[in-house]
């Protein structure tokens, strides 16, 4: 997985690419603690990630819970497959997604 980073004022955008798996999690949830503490707006570009594990839907859950005592965070551009593993788990009912 790649994981591209663009700052934006008060917006960090982080645009995946590729897996989002158990052996990648851990480096999207350090990006997140490091690069995303001082922002008030979280946006996740999705339009490159083909495949999201239950390790990458806890990273998701972790930046949804902290973002929201803060600020706001919204993914984007979702590919059929990811959204369905969001639909399937339920996701879909508090992740904002457009």
């Amino acid at each position: 997985m790649n994981i591209g980073i663009k700052r934006i004022t008060e917006e960090t955008r982080i645009e995946l690419t590729g897996r989002l798996d158990t052996i990648t999690a851990p480096e999207l949830e350090k990006t997140i603690q490091s690069d995303v503490s001082d922002k008030t707006n979280l946006v996740f570009d999705m339009k490159e990630l083909e495949y999201i594990s239950s390790a990458g839907l806890r990273v998701l859950l972790a930046a949804q819970k902290k973002m929201s005592r803060h600020g706001t965070m919204k993914v984007i551009n979702v590919c059929e497959e990811v959204m369905e593993v969001f639909e399937l788990t339920g996701f879909t009912e508090f992740l904002t997604i457009e």
